[in-house]
């Protein structure tokens, strides 16, 4: 049986453990719980189609990640986790433009042939796009995806992160150190404690720097920080169906159980070191945005917000493999803005990769490499 650590209990490491638990192998996952992990912060949704998609090393990701994310929850579902966090509810992107809507109808409507996941795509007037979110201003024009859905990232990590151990899977809390010998990383130590392993896989994000500087490697990881705000909305709207609504690029709405709705997400760069806060600014500019296209939230609960850092390497592509040089550790790192829409999928070729499987991934797109240096 092949021992495997993963170091990282976010969307990808939780992912990565839950695929190599099921498959047999010895997993041991590591998380030192940081504040402003990513999958901690995020609510998301599944929807790479309406992206411009102009890397296609990326887009291939993406989109095999939304046609991966399936399967995934029937298996889990299968195995008694009734909370995913995932439903398929559709999504709108809006804009009062119809021109603009019509272009990206065009555009969508090309890539529907080699994703079948896609759903239905229909075009709507203001009536109707207010028909499908009640609270929007009745002034936008939308396409609607039917096959989009909506993801809550805790709860998605936290189903694969039991369904893990269910399988045999170890998790502990702590900060992990890498244990080595000459140019073989042999397993990592927590505290006073040492766990040897066949493989370590290194899933830790916006930290990966620190883990790997021992090793005399400076690990290009840069990162975004993202604030989201949590609305709670009066009982008599039933909005558990309710359809994201992607408002831009980078901002949208999206409703989860309860009355819940969710105003994501800010993209703060250059910022000082791992701050956490939630910021008056940041809040504003979500509130401003939010209630500008749903001034119906206006009587909403401030219920919460929430910080994550979205980890980037050189060229906003994410990188995949094994440790240039090194034997015994493989990474991934960069999944941006995307990380609930890739990270199972990439979760599950990692997986394949210490299991010296066949991956279904050119590694050469997602070279390591690019994102080496020497500390």
């Amino acid at each position: 049986m092949k021992k495997v650590i993963v170091v990282g209990a976010g969307i990808l490491g939780a992912s990565t453990a839950y695929q190599l638990a099921k498959s047999g192998a010895e997993v041991l996952i590591i998380d030192r719980k940081d504040k402003g992990q990513a999958t901690d912060a995020a609510a998301g949704f599944i929807c790479p189609w309406l992206s411009q998609g102009r890397n296609p090393a990326w887009y291939h990701l993406t989109k095999a990640g939304a046609s991966f994310y399936p399967g995934l929850i029937k298996e889990l579902k299968s195995e008694g986790e009734t909370d995913t966090g995932y439903s398929r509810v559709g999504i709108l992107s809006v804009h009062k433009d119809i021109e603009k809507i019509r272009q990206m109808e065009e555009r969508v409507q090309l890539r529907k042939a080699e994703a079948p996941e896609f759903g239905d795509i229909t075009q709507l007037a203001e009536k109707e796009t207010a028909e499908l979110f009640p609270l929007l201003e009745e002034e936008y024009h939308s396409v609607h995806i039917s096959g989009a859905a909506r993801v809550d990232g805790r709860a998605l990590r936290d189903a694969l992160l039991r369904s893990a151990q269910r399988n045999g899977a170890t998790l502990i809390k702590g900060d992990g150190s890498l244990q080595f010998n000459t140019n073989q990383v042999t397993g990592v130590t927590v505290g006073d404690q040492s766990f040897s392993a066949d493989k370590v896989i290194i899933c830790a994000g916006a930290w990966a720097n620190q883990l790997l500087k021992p090793l005399g490697i400076h690990f290009k990881v840069s990162f975004q920080k993202g604030q989201t705000v949590h609305l709670q909305i009066p009982d008599e709207n039933k909005s558990d169906t309710w359809p994201i609504v992607m408002l831009n690029p980078d901002e949208y709405l999206l409703s989860l159980d309860n009355q819940k709705i969710v105003i994501g997400a800010t993209r703060e760069e250059d910022i000082d070191g791992y701050d956490v806060r939630i910021t008056a600014g940041g809040i504003q500019e979500l509130l401003t945005n939010g209630l500008t296209f749903a001034p119906g939230l206006s009587d909403s609960t401030f219920l919460e917000a929430r910080v994550g850092f979205r980890p980037f390497t050189p060229g906003f592509l994410p990188v995949v493999g094994y440790l240039p040089n090194w034997d015994g550790v493989i990474i991934a790192n960069g999944l941006g803005a995307s990380g609930l829409t890739m990270g199972p999928y990439i979760g599950n070729q990692l997986a394949k990769m210490a299991l010296g499987m066949d991956l279904e991934i050119n590694l050469h797109d997602y070279d390591i490499n690019n994102a080496i240096g020497n500390s």
